[in-house]
């Protein structure tokens, strides 16, 4: 699959059009559909109604293994497989990576993206598990390392998508918003907006 620069990637299941290079945010309440998302991206399970195109190719129509190498994620909890870096870093991996926490794996996942060179990226809360210092780290060479790169950012923390082109509001699986974040902040009456007041309103309650 070629990448050209000139066409879109799009979800036309979702009815929504992602250019190339843009930052998308993608959010919405649990079972909204966000990592769903992500499984038919890389066809862990395969469409049962609409299509997926990139660069006017639609994925269904090419192999797996052409699809997935201009594909990468970095997961909320990434499983590493045991055997995979025999004497690389001195480290042993054992089955699922149990040797490493979570934040550990997925910083294994982020220099994985990194030597890759992807076309398209998803992040689902990739630095969930991460202290804040290593998380500002991280998003910093997330922005200056994938300037060139379209990025699907699945967040379950709002605050994560407002530097973010676009954002992408799901709700049963249908996107019921797909505007810039001032935007949809600007509207008092957007599904984005009051998501985030009632993220806000209880970490005031909490204070």
């Amino acid at each position: 699959m070629r990448y050209q620069e000139d066409l879109p990637l799009v979800l036309n299941q979702l009815s929504c059009c992602v250019r190339p290079r843009e930052k998308i945010g993608i959010v919405g309440r649990t079972g909204s559909g966000k990592s769903s998302l992500g499984v038919v991206l890389f066809r862990l399970v395969e469409c049962c109604g609409g299509s997926i195109t990139i660069d006017g190719v639609d994925i269904s129509d090419i192999g797996l293994a052409d699809l997935r190498s201009k594909l990468s994620i970095i997961p909320q909890d990434p499983v590493l497989f045991s055997g995979t870096l025999p004497l690389k870093l001195d480290s042993e991996v054992v089955e699922n990576g149990e040797n490493f926490s979570v934040g550990e794996r997925q910083l294994l996942c982020v220099a994985r993206v990194l030597l890759r060179q992807c076309k398209v990226l998803i992040l689902d809360e990739a630095t969930a598990a991460m202290d804040s210092e290593t998380d500002a780290l991280v998003q910093e060479t997330l922005r200056s390392s994938f300037q060139h790169c379209t990025t699907l950012t699945i967040a379950h923390r709002l605050h994560t998508v407002l530097n973010c082109h676009r954002v992408m509001v799901l709700n049963q699986g249908q996107v019921v918003e797909f505007d810039e974040p001032s935007k949809l902040l600007a509207n008092e009456n957007s599904r984005f907006c009051s998501m985030l007041a009632a993220v806000e309103n209880k970490i005031s309650v909490r204070g």
